[in-house]
């Protein structure tokens, strides 16, 4: 089974705002932001609802990344390990 790094602390992201240049904070996974219930799910079961369809087959984990300079957001697709 495949483990999201990012969601495990195993690595961090650095990502900047095209916009304004400053860093973007991960706000975690777009299914903790939309569901805050939802880390009570299975994994595959979160991935299902998520709002892509190959996050599972693709063992990819969407974060949330944010601006707090400008409010730019931007999903990140981080490979799971």
């Amino acid at each position: 089974m495949a483990m999201c790094p990012l969601c495990n602390a195993f690595k961090e992201l650095e990502m900047y705002c095209p916009e304004c240049h400053s860093q973007l904070d991960d706000s975690g996974k777009v299914s903790d932001f939309l569901d805050p219930y939802g880390h009570y799910n299975d994994e595959e079961t979160v991935k299902m609802g998520d709002g892509y369809p190959n996050t599972a087959k693709d063992e990819i984990c969407p974060h949330l990344m944010y601006c707090n300079e400008c409010g730019y957001d931007k999903v990140a697709f981080i490979q799971e390990e």
